[in-house]
């Protein structure tokens, strides 16, 4: 099977439905999702979108920021440029009917840590679920959009896959596995955009959904395509501590709203010592500060304490948290909530510029997929969901400017079904998937040291021999597909960790605790 389209965006969140609806107008789009179209990170984002809308917040003080939480490893311009972009972004998001706070005659605004204003536009803690919610019902309206639930992306189509090798280093599309005909379609496109997401799932404990494997960053890196900073996993403070339900997420606001973390042991409050901004520091301080106290005691939590505030308060700003807790036995009206800190975010990943433009000619890329500069090396808080709306825009609007000079379309060469055996036993996957997320927690994590992360690597490259031996003599699963990317991601974020020799933002090495005068990108090359 294969299906031609103008354009194909492989991710259903909100920088790969901002890039369908601003190509829509002019092209046929087709938007894939690994499973439904919601099921990505956008919906499960809590806490807002930053942008200057309140008088005496200015764009500088929002870069400045930023700068400082990315540890001046950001790049400035491209820093400057998103932040220039928030108001408006946030305007269209109004415009497509999402519902946010208001106070007085304007937009509520709240604050998270790293942020020196209140400047988080937000729908209650749930405003990522109101974007995407709004994203989806404008592309689903849009008759040059196609939406493609349940396609498991395997690998981007280039010149090694044309019948005439012609077009050497150029993408064309993807192969894609579907979910519902168990079979192999290719995807054809004059352009290509990632915004498949993050690579979460790599560690044991995780906020990020289930389909944060990598697929993208490493879809493209087996295209040739460059990836930087993979070292930087932004693990966010504060995970709500449940045995049943392992990624439930306790936003950023609830500190920003004066939420205080403290000991459960003696009800002490912890951050001020590591800190001068306490439970405001960035989300890397905090988390640190953290586990250090857990490990110092051997606990298996802190608390996070907002229950002085008024009820009527925490209910209004904190509907979903509140629900959701009382429903776990645990009221946080009138008591705190056991946290700990999980892997959150993946700073790193596929090198783009401005425009969403990688490496590769006809690949584009946008969100967290990407390492466009404007993180450094520790993502500021409700920074995510609006670099997804700029570089979403952006790379539609370059794909619209440059049409005539996108690659254009060979005959491509069907999916090689050949390799389809049942010659070993599917709970291979379930080992090694779990091998990998384990001692990455362990040996890649919050802190970390040179022999851990050896360690780490010795274990990848068995791994990677094993997974690719698996793969060659497998029959096709979106679970086999996931391992495949995930152990791609897992030895890209250990040899970019190996390679830094100083702690900066989220990478914090014992071997070399200073921080190196001169910022400097980790950049790996196919």
């Amino acid at each position: 099977m294969s299906k031609a389209f103008d354009v194909l965006i492989v991710g259903s969140g909100a920088a790969g439905l901002t890039a369908a609806l601003n190509l829509a107008p002019e092209r046929k789009v087709a938007v894939i999702a690994k499973g439904s179209l919601g099921e990505g990170a956008t919906g499960w984002a809590q806490g807002g979108i930053a942008a200057v809308l309140e008088e005496g917040d200015t764009f500088e003080a929002h870069v400045n920021d930023t700068m400082i939480a990315g540890a001046g490893l950001n790049d400035k311009a491209i820093v400057e440029y998103v932040v220039g972009e928030a108001p408006a972004a946030i305007a269209r998001l109004e415009q497509l009917g999402v519902p946010f706070a208001t106070e007085g005659d304007g937009l509520h605004l709240t604050r998270e840590g790293g942020h020196s204003h209140r400047r988080i536009v937000h729908v209650a803690d749930a405003t990522g679920r109101a974007i995407q919610t709004a994203l989806e019902k404008a592309a689903a309206a849009h008759p040059n959009i196609t939406l493609l639930p349940d396609m498991v992306a395997i690998d981007l189509i280039t010149g090694r896959h044309a019948a005439d090798f012609s077009t050497s280093g150029q993408v064309h599309g993807l192969y894609a596995y579907n979910k519902q005909r168990r079979r192999v379609e290719a995807l054809t496109g004059r352009a290509t955009v990632l915004a498949s997401g993050g690579a979460g799932r790599a560690y044991l404990f995780s906020t990020a959904p289930r389909g944060a494997t990598g697929d993208g960053i490493a879809m493209a890196w087996r295209a040739g395509c460059r990836v930087s900073n993979m070292e930087f996993m932004q693990f966010h403070p504060t995970c709500l501590y449940n045995l049943e339900v392992k990624n439930f997420l306790i936003t950023e606001a609830v500190r920003g709203e004066g939420g205080q973390l403290k000991l459960p042991t003696t009800g002490e409050r912890f951050m001020p010592r590591f800190d001068k901004r306490a439970e405001l520091a960035p989300r890397d301080i905090v988390a640190r500060a953290i586990d250090h106290e857990i490990k110092r005691l051997g606990l298996d939590y802190v608390h996070l304490d907002i229950s002085h505030r008024e009820p009527a308060f925490v209910r209004e700003h904190f509907p979903n948290i509140y629900e959701k807790l009382l429903g776990l036995g645990i009221d946080i009206t009138r008591e705190p909530i056991p946290v700990v800190p999980a892997q959150h975010y993946t700073c790193g990943g596929v090198m783009i510029d401005r425009n969403g433009r990688t490496d590769a000619a006809g690949l584009y890329a946008a969100g967290e997929v990407t390492q466009s500069g404007l993180h450094g090396a520790n993502r500021l808080a409700s920074n995510s969901l609006l670099e997804c709306l700029v570089f979403g825009e952006a790379a539609a609007k370059d794909i619209l400017a440059n049409w005539d000079s996108l690659p254009a379309m060979p005959k491509v060469r069907a999916w090689d079904e050949s390799r389809v055996t049942d010659s070993d036993e599917e709970v291979v996957i379930t080992q090694i998937w779990g091998e990998i997320r384990r001692f990455m927690w362990n040996f890649v994590g919050i802190v970390r040291t040179t022999k851990r992360l050896e360690r780490a690597k010795r274990r990848i490259d068995l791994l990677r021999l094993e997974v690719a031996e698996y793969y060659k003599n497998f029959r096709v699963t979106p679970d086999l597909i996931e391992l495949r990317n995930l152990v791609e991601v897992a030895d890209l974020i250990v040899r970019s960790a190996l390679s830094r020799h100083e702690s900066r933002g989220l990478h914090y090495t014992l071997d070399y605790p200073a921080t190196l005068p001169e910022a400097r990108d980790t950049i790996l090359v196919p």
